[in-house]
């Protein structure tokens, strides 16, 4: 079984995913529930933190496509942060930093959601 760990924080109004490890068809249930666990908390601002992850499949980019419909229906937004290049080259290839902000550091990404109010 693939190394992979799903952590949620919570800063201020704003969650926090830490990911680590190798996110692929085998992990990725493990970040579905992080999601399905936030929706269900009525927690719709989600910064997902990319420090620690390796290695992203195509079955991980699935589970970012999944919920961002119903995160954006409340109101909310999934923003990206501290992404590998190897990993974000993944996204940037699929055509990701059309639908998503991409931000350096994960304080960053939250900024943005205190001035969205």
């Amino acid at each position: 079984m693939a190394d992979f760990d799903v952590n949620v924080r919570g800063v201020g109004s704003v969650n926090i995913i830490d990911l680590k490890g190798y996110l692929d068809a085998h992990t990725a249930p493990d970040l579905e529930n992080a999601f399905n666990g936030l929706i269900e908390d009525q927690k719709f601002k989600v910064v997902v933190n990319f420090d620690d992850l390796n290695y992203i499949s195509s079955a991980g980019l699935g589970v970012f496509m999944a919920y961002v419909e119903t995160i954006r229906e409340n109101k909310g937004d999934i923003k990206f942060s501290n992404m590998k290049e190897n990993v974000y080259n993944i996204f940037d290839l699929l055509g990701f930093p059309m639908l998503y902000e991409f931000y350096p550091e994960e304080n960053d990404a939250i900024k943005k959601f205190d001035e969205l109010g």
